[in-house]
């Protein structure tokens, strides 16, 4: 397999100014705030054809929705890649470095690769009087890179889901939605959200969902329908992921598979008349019952199953979502921020606790959603702690470039509010603090500390651990 780190970029059009790493990442985190509102994607437009169109050069799938589209991607990833296909995964965020962002087959750019697609997207830009915003120069430099490495599929999480995403300039195979569940938002807004999202179908553009609101699903139909778009069956089952992780991620993971079926089958599988060592692949010619023969051969050389692949993958999403349960206590990291996510995550700590008894729970909260409606989010603890014992610290957040979030929580009153509702709770000034704070508060071998609200917080936690990337 070639050196994807090694590839080089297309001929820059500009080349007046060489940046290092280092200037590239400065000029990315100043630029967060630069042409937000190009719901036309001019800017994308103009640079993407200046490029020589690397958006319509690669077979896309986009994964939408308010939560679990990290996790979708990384699940379809792996599934594309077991087929024998080149996989490139563009994120949204990062926690610690740029990097994170853009994979081919789950390796990570280098910084040299970075620095020189960076360079030659500021540079082209700069060249014709643009000034793009820093997720439109990521997208870029992630288009260019899937096209120069010859990725067979791009996966690409859209960042915000709205008509002025950079990512909506790629026409794409596919659109997965996980679900939408926008906080403090009316059914309309809910409903306006969706077609916004869905604003990119073209005819034979594949639309699936895993939103469990009959309302949505039925918009979501309507709108591809309307598009001429081909809307399959939503996501009803959860993939057989190892407990917990069914309940918590089985249905993004269902939708992973659907993703990766339907792109093989649909894109990727038309002219193929064998098919071996696949999972997902329809072998043609096999239909009613198999021969004797077959049968024989069958017992004797069995095929790996799709049920195998999920009982043999690893269930997290390392940096955002991971238990680490080698650390004393075990650590649970989760960048949940709004209500839906954060239900989520009280469900998995429920269900951690089934498993194995803790001595001890200490929920480290460091929150910048300005929309989230925290009297609700009160109420789910308070039912929480209802049946589970233990205790909330409530600690400020950074603002991060790149990071979606606002202010930090006002500390001291969020604990007061909480208090209120006979909950245990602290606050804290800091994360060193609140983090220390919780490991005294619970049993070194079978406590849990959790860190959630935001990925701020958890970018803090790896920073307090003095790790510099993931």
């Amino acid at each position: 397999m070639k050196d994807i780190n090694k590839q080089t970029t297309t001929k820059n059009i500009a080349t007046d100014k060489q940046r290092s790493y280092h200037e590239v990442v400065e000029f990315l985190d100043a630029h967060w705030a630069t042409n937000v509102d190009d719901k036309n994607l001019k800017c994308m437009k103009e640079l993407d054809k200046a490029l020589e169109s690397p958006s319509q050069k690669l077979n896309t799938i986009s994964v939408a929705g308010s939560n679990g589209k990290s996790i979708t991607i990384n699940f379809a990833a792996k599934l594309l890649k077991e087929e024998g296909l080149s996989v490139g995964t563009f994120y949204s965020p990062h926690l610690l470095t740029y990097n994170e962002r853009f994979c081919i087959n789950n390796e990570t750019i280098s910084n040299k690769t970075f620095t020189e697609l960076g360079d030659e997207i500021i540079n082209t830009a700069e060249s014709l009087g643009l000034k793009p915003h820093s997720f439109e120069i990521l997208t870029m430099m992630a288009l260019l890179y899937f096209k120069n490495n010859n990725a067979d599929v791009a996966l690409l999480e859209a960042y915000q889901g709205k008509a002025s995403d950079a990512t909506n300039i790629c026409t794409p195979k596919i659109i997965a939605v996980t679900r939408v569940t926008l906080d403090n938002a009316t059914p309309q807004i809910t409903e306006a959200r969706i077609k916004e999202i869905l604003n990119i179908v073209k005819a034979q553009t594949h639309v699936i969902a895993a939103d469990q609101s009959k309302l949505n699903l039925q918009t979501m139909q309507t709108v591809t329908q309307e598009k001429g778009g081909t809307w399959a069956m939503p996501i009803r089952k959860l993939a057989p992921l190892v407990y917990p992780f069914e309940q918590l991620h089985g249905r993004c993971a269902a939708l992973a598979e659907r993703i990766a079926h339907i792109y093989v089958n649909t894109f990727w599988n038309k002219e193929a008349l064998v098919v071996t060592e696949t999972l997902l692949a329809k072998q043609k010619g096999q239909r009613g019952r198999p021969t004797l023969e077959a049968k024989r051969q069958s017992e004797l050389n069995p095929k790996r199953t799709v049920e195998q692949f999920w009982k043999e993958t690893l269930n997290s999403l390392p940096g955002r979502f991971q238990l680490l349960d080698k650390e004393k206590p075990s650590i649970l990291l989760d960048n949940a921020s709004n209500f839906d996510a954060l239900q989520n995550l009280l469900l998995g700590i429920r269900l951690l606790h089934y498993q194995r008894p803790l001595k001890g729970l200490a929920i480290v909260i460091g929150c910048n959603n300005e929309d989230l409606v925290i009297t609700e989010f009160l109420k789910l603890l308070r039912y929480f702690f209802k049946k589970t014992s233990g205790q909330v610290i409530i600690c400020p957040t950074n603002e991060i470039p790149g990071h979606k979030g606002g202010k930090s929580w006002a500390v001291e009153k969020v604990t007061n509010d909480i208090k209120s509702m006979k909950i245990k709770a602290k606050s804290s000034s800091n994360f060193k603090e609140a983090f220390e704070m919780a490991q005294k508060s619970v049993d070194e071998r079978q406590g849990l500390v959790v860190i959630t609200g935001s990925t701020s917080i958890i970018n803090e936690y790896w920073r307090y651990k003095d790790i510099k990337k993931l």
